[in-house]
């Protein structure tokens, strides 16, 4: 079993997207206990100081070496906390995983970079008898489930959270909804599906984008089978990738069709007009409304629109959000500030239309 005391590598990029790992990990993890964050361009600081809104307060630190310093215990773990486009392990942490390793600390990575495969990585985790974990290596094709249509037996609904863009808060929302549900009586999970999910201990998922795509499908209906014979749950909630029409990695579908959730609630960011990464090809996201007939061509309901809140002031999100559940008809929230409890009707009224 992997868990323990853990310090995060974030490289300079703790307040930006990149950094969404670090971001969940700070936020809430039941895998991990977390000590401290190592990041050179904000170390002095505190991770309540620089990320606000909802996070655990963890001092930043220069260095590995300072890190182990200064704290009190040496802690188990070292994680890798950033996800940079196309899983590439940036040269610049290089350095720091060296003197991880020399320090008997695990190193957990969830990037497509295998750590366990560098064979200078190798030899110093097996010097210091330690571990290279590798949350996105693909499992073997033989422990790989194809879809059967079982699925079609589980009584729980199940209601995806889908996203604009990628980076943009499904997860995140995704737990405080889960959070807010269970304290109101609503037995409900979450399916994770990237290596964040399972860095913060959620109990059933996969990773999607370390899977091969003829067992996606398969893979979410084992999660949601496992899922309902264990928990029996009231609501199955199952966390979204990317989306439905961002062109380095549309997805989205998938979690619709093959993991029969008739309910979608949609993540929207209004503050960003171009695909996170694609702003140089002025490669624009689509409008939510045209995004909502979308989500109802597949089969699905749309029952909400979450908020993302970067790059938007209060005034200006406020009018937006007013102005957006007027044109939709459906609930516009925003996750950060609490307001999910507003879902609670919508939530009870799509549980008792799917008895």
């Amino acid at each position: 079993m992997v868990n323990g005391t853990a310090i995060i590598l974030t490289g300079g990029w703790l307040p930006e997207n990149h950094a969404k790992t670090a971001h969940g990990l700070l936020r809430k993890s039941e895998r991990f206990s977390i000590k401290g964050v190592v990041d050179p361009v904000y170390a002095g600081k505190s991770t309540g100081e620089i990320l606000k809104n909802d996070f655990f307060d963890v001092p930043v630190y220069k260095s590995i070496d300072e890190t182990l310093q200064k704290l009190r215990e040496k802690p188990q773990f070292c994680i890798i906390g950033v996800a940079v486009h196309g899983g590439k392990l940036p040269d610049s942490f290089r350095r720091e995983i060296e003197i991880a390793l020399q320090n008997n600390l695990s190193v957990v990575s969830g990037l497509h970079t295998y750590l366990s495969e560098d064979p200078h990585f190798k030899k110093l985790a097996a010097w210091n008898d330690c571990q290279l974990i590798d949350v996105r290596k693909p499992r073997p094709v033989c422990d790989l489930r194809f879809w059967t249509g079982e699925i079609y037996s589980v009584p729980a609904p199940r209601i995806a959270m889908l996203g604009m863009d990628c980076v943009i808060g499904k997860r995140t929302t995704a737990r405080i909804l889960m959070e807010m549900l269970r304290s109101n009586g609503i037995k409900t999970e979450l399916i994770y599906t990237g290596q964040t999910g399972w860095m913060q201990g959620l109990k059933y998922g996969f990773i999607f984008d370390a899977t091969v795509n003829d067992f996606i499908g398969g893979e979410i209906e084992r999660a949601v089978l496992e899922c309902y014979r264990a928990e029996k749950p009231d609501l199955i909630l199952i966390e979204g990738q990317s989306s439905l029409r961002n062109p380095s990695g549309p997805c989205g579908s998938e979690f619709i069709l093959s993991g029969d959730c008739k309910g979608v609630i949609l993540q929207h960011a209004p503050g960003r007009i171009f695909f996170d990464g694609m702003e140089k090809l002025k490669y624009r996201i689509p409008d939510v409304e045209d995004e909502l007939k979308l989500i109802e061509h597949y089969g699905a309901r749309p029952i909400a629109i979450t908020l993302n809140e970067q790059g938007m002031d209060e005034v200006g999100l406020e009018k937006y959000r007013l102005r957006l559940e007027k044109s939709t008809r459906l609930p516009v929230l925003r996750p950060l500030k609490n307001q999910l409890s507003g879902l609670l009707p919508a939530i009870h009224t799509f549980i008792e239309n799917r008895k």
